[in-house]
């Protein structure tokens, strides 16, 4: 019995990622993209007022250029443990969308920022403030 339990463990380990890998979203169901951030000890409040002053008027000139339809900014709730201060989640149309966001957000950027130094102090000050624990991709059940 122990040998069959340890070669299925082992055949499952080592078939192809598409084996036992989620199926593709259909060309249509909504993409969530999910960013955890952890702001830097003593920086919570400074990452926080940086994305309100900052990184949602670039957010904005995104969601309007249609790059992705809705984005939100959570923290946790007091008293909850987490590895991160700050998860933003973004909204995209489908997974077309999600390969283009980083693009998008970038062009916003530009348009919003169009100054080149200032768009350089910006991205060194959020690089200060926080660092990024990870990044999710999620399709919506249908």
């Amino acid at each position: 019995m122990k040998r069959v339990v340890l070669i299925l463990l082992l055949a499952a380990l080592f078939a192809p990622f598409e084996a036992w890998a989620q199926p593709a979203a259909a060309a249509d169901t909504p993409v969530f993209v999910a960013y955890y951030w952890r702001a830097r000890p003593g920086k919570v409040q400074e990452y926080s007022d940086y994305i309100k002053n900052t990184a949602e008027a670039i957010d904005e000139s995104a969601r309007h250029a249609g790059v992705f339809e809705e984005v939100r900014t959570v923290t946790p709730a007091p008293g909850t443990a987490t590895d991160w201060t700050h998860l933003r989640i973004f909204r995209l149309k489908n997974a077309a969308a999600e390969q283009a966001l980083a693009a998008g957000l970038d062009a916003a950027t530009l348009r919003v920022v169009p100054d080149e130094a200032t768009r350089k102090a910006n991205s060194d000050r959020s690089a200060g403030l926080r660092d990024l624990v990870r990044r999710e991709v999620w399709t919506q059940l249908r």
